[in-house]
């Protein structure tokens, strides 16, 4: 049932994307809980993704992911302004576990991006985020910039990867493999 209504919402995040070419990114969402959401986003060269956010008024902490690309970690303030482009270190310490380093993160307009790399170490990451309380975003320094519950993290990480299996199982047209 669920992963009917998923690729109902898959399929309408598709023509949505599809109408509108030149456009911003479309998203559809398909689960909430908590101060977290997980979406589908259409993007106008027809590729999609998946993301689950927590927000905190203007900052959040979100997580993307596809069957195509490294899973992505974004961290987002209206407040931050780098136009100058550049990146950064930064630490990210979830509850009082030891901090993890995203070494080389991109600075991108009001965001912080960072590619998880493939392997063991990312999976155990993200088991840190579901299993936390609380992620502690920092700089390179170990001061504090910002904080983001994990309250729901565990049920929308499951809403991402259902998401991201749904994309992957949706592609593949040839009835062979």
């Amino acid at each position: 049932m669920a992963g009917r209504i998923l690729a109902g919402a898959l399929l309408g995040a598709g023509l949505m994307a599809a109408g509108t070419a030149g456009a911003d990114p479309q998203s559809e969402r398909l689960f909430t809980h908590k101060n977290w959401m997980v979406e589908i986003v259409g993007f106008d060269d027809g590729s999609f993704s998946c993301v689950a956010q927590v927000s905190d008024g203007d900052d959040n902490f979100s997580v993307w992911a596809d069957p195509w690309n490294p899973v992505r970690l974004q961290f987002y303030s209206s407040s931050w302004d780098f136009s100058d482009g550049g990146s950064a270190d930064l630490g990210v310490q979830i509850d009082r576990r030891s901090p993890w380093s995203l070494t080389d993160a991109e600075l991108f307009k009001n965001s912080v991006l960072f590619n998880l790399p493939e392997g063991d170490s990312s999976s155990r990451f993200l088991m840190e985020v579901v299993n936390g309380n609380t992620l502690h975003l920092k700089n390179d320094s170990g001061s504090h910039v910002q904080s983001y519950s994990l309250a729901g993290s565990s049920a929308s990480i499951q809403a991402l990867i259902a998401c991201v299996d749904a994309l992957g199982d949706d592609t593949d047209d040839n009835p062979f493999n």
